[in-house]
């Protein structure tokens, strides 16, 4: 296990409305008022999305398995917020539901709001981490750069 200590910067209370898509919003915000790491919080309505609910073998290659859907759904996400070597990057996983059927996973591209989606970005001051490529998978995995190490 690592760990590093940081404490609650700036908090940002986010309205997205019809047909905004979620992830370029907090994305923007973030590059905007200088966050590099973030709590970010979802809730309200969601249009349409794409969401990863897991992998075909996880014993494998790390093919995902996509849902996707577009009908207006209630949704409640947490994600964090970190830098990679370009920007600020948004990981957000949700629950979305509609009438009796319900999905989790982790949200992709093209997540636009329906009617209104409520966001509370909680900054984190002090954490010295990164979004950066893992050889071994392919993708760009939160690495804390200053970290205690603790045994478990």
């Amino acid at each position: 296990m690592e760990y590093v200590q940081g404490h609650i910067g700036r908090i940002f209370v986010v309205t997205l409305t019809e047909g905004e898509e979620v992830y370029p919003c907090i994305e923007d915000l973030a590059r905007k008022e200088r966050i590099s790491s973030a709590l970010v919080l979802c809730m309200g309505g969601i249009r349409r999305g794409k969401l990863v609910t897991g992998v075909k073998d996880p014993h494998g290659k790390l093919e995902p398995i996509y849902q996707e859907f577009d009908d207006a759904r209630e949704l409640f996400g947490v994600g964090t917020l970190f830098q990679d070597d370009e920007q600020p990057r948004l990981h957000l996983h949700v629950g979305v539901g509609r009438d009796d059927k319900t999905l989790v996973g982790c949200a992709r591209g093209g997540v636009s709001v329906y009617l209104i989606q409520e966001v509370t970005v909680i900054e984190m001051r002090g954490i010295n981490a990164l979004r950066m490529a893992d050889p071994k998978t392919g993708l760009k995995l939160l690495r804390l750069l200053d970290k205690n190490k603790s045994r478990s």
